[in-house]
């Protein structure tokens, strides 16, 4: 079945973030609007509704999922607290994630261990997302600026070569240092690590 280039939004944030209108999701998807684009937001605070969001994902046939979260080296958390580990992570992505690309913004999640655990299981083609701490105010302009980039210079797929390009140009101008994981069927660990450095 074919997949529709668009994307899918999740958020999860903590309650200071709520309510101070820290909403990433809603700067991402005021930019795809203006690339005519038909982005799609959840906005989720369990463990259960990040999965009900993942399965509305999985319907969408859309083929970029970006997760907005809190995290640190062991996995993401949701509003309400609950911890969702690398393992439980890539079995919640299992069955929508084959293909597809996944944006993650989401502070020092990005790292081999994550890649190891998501990677080889969903069969995604790649994982983007910040090695480092990033504040909104970054990440606000951060993230449409690389679906700018993207979509300003082909609307209908992302390449591996230019979705490299623009996320060294991107990590070059805000001084973020991002990780690019991309799915490999040569290497036995089944993936490739690019890391773009300002």
């Amino acid at each position: 079945m074919a997949t529709i280039a668009d994307v899918f939004i999740i958020e999860s944030l903590d309650p200071d973030d709520e309510g101070n209108g820290r909403f990433e999701g809603s700067s991402i998807s005021h930019i795809l609007r203006l690339h005519e684009k038909n982005p799609q937001y959840r906005y989720v605070r369990t463990r259960k509704q990040f999965r009900n969001a993942l399965k509305e994902f999985a319907d969408s046939r859309y083929r970029y999922l970006h997760i907005s979260a809190h995290a640190d080296e062991g996995g993401m958390c949701t509003t309400n607290l609950d911890d969702i580990h690398y393992s439980d992570l890539a079995q919640l992505l299992k069955p929508c994630m084959a293909d597809k690309r996944l944006f993650l913004s989401a502070c020092a999640m990005v790292h081999e261990k994550m890649a190891a655990a998501i990677i080889p299981s969903t069969h995604c083609v790649s994982i983007v997302g910040p090695r480092e701490v990033v504040r909104f105010s970054e990440a606000a302009v951060l993230w449409p600026a690389i679906y700018h980039l993207m979509f300003s210079a082909k609307d209908n797929a992302m390449t591996h070569a230019l979705l490299k390009k623009n996320l060294a140009r991107v990590s070059e101008l805000f001084g973020v240092e991002l990780g690019y994981f991309s799915r490999s069927k040569l290497l036995k660990r089944g993936y490739t690590f690019d890391l773009l450095k300002a």
